[in-house]
């Protein structure tokens, strides 16, 4: 397993090579995810209706009503096991009273595990480990509950509200109240349909300073965003790049438009002129 070398998500080809110099890499093949990813989801709505997608390959199923197909371990094994012979593909189940936990679990036992996650575990668990492990919190969060002093979920969960409300806003409140195992959120089968954006992105093999380069990717990202918007039948009033360098440091770029926007030459238009 290539996590096992500290390789993650986002990370660029470069990096990975370097930490393990046996890396296997493949292509994607995004048609094949995206179908595999059908498939998936329409294994899941033989259990209920109660689904949220979260992404292309998770999500997340309320079975409360579910009671007559089994307990929730039983419901969870067969769906391990429906999307293993029937699509090989392995997964890992976090079974929890609420959406936090449940991600938070799912996360435990990975590629092929079921993890159970009760609210009276959340001290011995969970608190002991880094803010920055918490689903939620990225580097930029991690960083500014840093400069407050807190370090580990625990202390999150039992620092000052008005502290953590005057760093991060809102979001840091919400955030505090899952660390203790509050999370009032509902599975939402119609979420994935509430389009805030939609974007695309890619990560270079090695560092890249050529101007030629870095715009000929910017016209194959726009020209990806522009078939998705159509396909979706959507217009933008906004368009924002985002520029992730080696170590972390991370550029954005936004700008309000007074025109709709969609087609592949305008998107690049006005996002060559964010980038320069």
């Amino acid at each position: 397993e290539a996590r096992e070398y500290g390789i993650r998500t986002t990370m660029p080809l470069w990096e990975a090579k370097r930490l393990c110099p046996q890396l296997v890499v493949r292509h994607p093949n995004f048609t094949l995810y995206r179908e595999a990813s059908f498939q998936m989801f329409q294994i899941l709505s033989r259990f209920t209706e109660k689904i949220q997608p979260f992404s292309i390959d998770e999500g997340y199923l309320d079975i409360t009503d579910c009671y007559a197909l089994g307990s929730p371990l039983e419901i969870a094994k067969m769906i391990q096991q429906a999307l293993l012979t029937e699509l090989q593909l392995p997964c890992s189940i976090g079974i929890a009273p609420n959406l936090f936990l449940a991600k938070t679990a799912s996360d435990m036992k990975k590629p092929l595990g079921i993890t159970v996650l009760r609210k009276r575990d959340i001290p011995e668990i969970i608190w002991p480990r880094s803010v920055a492990e918490m689903h939620g919190i990225g580097e930029k969060t991690a960083e500014k509950l840093k400069d407050i002093h807190i370090h580990t979920i625990e202390q999150l969960a039992k620092g000052d509200e008005h502290i953590i409300r005057a760093k991060i806003g809102k979001h840091g409140v919400d955030l505090q109240k899952r660390a203790k195992g509050m999370d009032d959120r509902e599975v939402d089968p119609n979420q994935m349909g509430q389009h805030k954006s939609v974007g695309n992105s890619m990560t270079f093999s090695k560092d890249m300073d050529e101007e030629k380069e870095l715009l000929d990717m910017l016209e194959r990202l726009s020209k990806s965003v522009s078939k998705r918007l159509q396909k979706r039948t959507l217009v933008s009033y906004n368009i924002q790049i985002m520029i992730k360098y080696h170590d972390r440091r991370t550029v954005t770029r936004s700008k309000q438009l007074k025109n709709a926007i969609w087609e592949e030459r305008v998107i690049f238009q006005a996002a060559s002129r964010l980038w320069k």
